[in-house]
């Protein structure tokens, strides 16, 4: 889930045409996540083909990346490499979450709680190496450029939007701007109406971009300092203090000026500290070209209509909203900034 900075940052609303133009680093995983966990049955059943596979995740890419492919928006999707070894403890934190959270779907199911249902549901999302194999696949049919990065996603897509590959990273964490990502756009994939957990009200969704120089300017701290805080809090390789949260770790940093000192006076240590900086300030990243191509019609109609059932004349649809792409030329990205 990466840290939570929201106490602390103040947003810039945007819409999807905002961003016409732009290329923006999308990081895979944490987006298709969020197809998995949001394109549901009212029950909380992920949509599925005629053989039981779950397509929730391609239904995502073909009908709301395109849509925003619509407003002029050209995303470059970042897929996760190897994890640091320091992740394995948020990884199988989550794992127990997941189980949790399937237990109590089918207890909501069976008591007939079906808002109950779905809310668990979401929260049981598994991304499989086959599913991103599909998701892969669809992407290259589609055009739409796909990196693969040597560890973190979110630090790779980072990478590119600080050395000027592409405009912004986008993500729904924080963990962007720990990376270095100079701009940080929020909720392209959950743009529009959205139904709040738990509750019968509805909202309306739009992008957010955050810039870095921004939220270090407002909290008058160095990047550096951003990262010791997140270690404060906790991230998804370290264990935080507890009870502390975004305003205590601002005003233990801002008073000691680094994390060392900070946690002396708490009498407190955080194993591996250095290394988990390491993660974030010195990141295992690589330079990558990203070249926009035409969909091809017929790859796209055979992964969708013809492996997994979906409707052609929507497929159609979708791929109507592409219009022009850059040329399979095309290596400047001077056009889009």
């Amino acid at each position: 889930m990466g840290v939570n900075l929201s106490a602390l940052v103040t947003p810039q609303n945007r819409t999807l045409p905002d961003f016409s133009g732009k290329a923006i680093a999308i990081d895979a995983f944490n987006t298709l996540y969020q197809f998995l966990a949001i394109i549901r049955q009212p029950d909380g059943t992920p949509l599925m083909d005629s053989q039981g596979r779950v397509t929730s995740h391609l239904s995502g890419i073909i009908y709301r990346l395109t849509g925003f492919m619509e407003a002029g928006i050209r995303p470059v999707l970042v897929f996760d490499g190897r994890p640091p070894p320091r992740k394995a403890r948020t990884v199988a934190a989550r794992g127990e979450v997941k189980q949790r959270a399937e237990r109590e779907w089918q207890r909501a199911l069976e008591e007939g709680d079906i808002p109950k249902a779905r809310t668990k549901a979401m929260q049981t999302s598994r991304l499989t190496g086959e599913m991103v194999q599909q998701a892969r696949d669809l992407l290259e049919a589609l055009g739409i450029p796909v990196v693969s990065a040597p560890s973190e996603g979110e630090a790779e897509a980072a990478f590119l939007a600080a050395n000027g590959t592409v405009f912004a990273a986008g993500s729904q964490d924080y963990d962007s701007l720990l990376f270095g990502a100079p701009i940080l756009v929020k909720n392209l994939a959950l743009t529009g109406r959205r139904k709040l957990p738990n509750k019968m009200v509805f909202i309306d969704v739009q992008p957010e971009e955050i810039h870095l120089a921004d939220v270090l300017a407002g909290l008058a701290v160095t990047r550096e300092q951003l990262v010791d805080m997140a270690l404060l809090m906790g991230t998804d390789f370290n264990e935080g203090v507890q009870g502390i949260g975004p305003k205590k770790s601002l005003a233990l940093i801002r008073k000691h000026g680094s994390l060392a000192p900070a946690l002396a006076s708490l009498n407190v240590t955080i194993e591996g500290a250095d290394e988990v900086r390491g993660i974030f300030l010195e990141p295992d990243v690589r330079p990558a070209e990203v070249q926009w191509r035409p969909p091809s019609r017929e790859k796209v109609l055979d992964i969708l209509v013809t492996q997994h059932q979906f409707s052609e004349p929507r497929v159609e649809s979708a791929l109507k909203k592409l219009g022009d792409v850059p040329p399979e030329s095309q290596t400047s990205l001077d056009k889009w900034f």
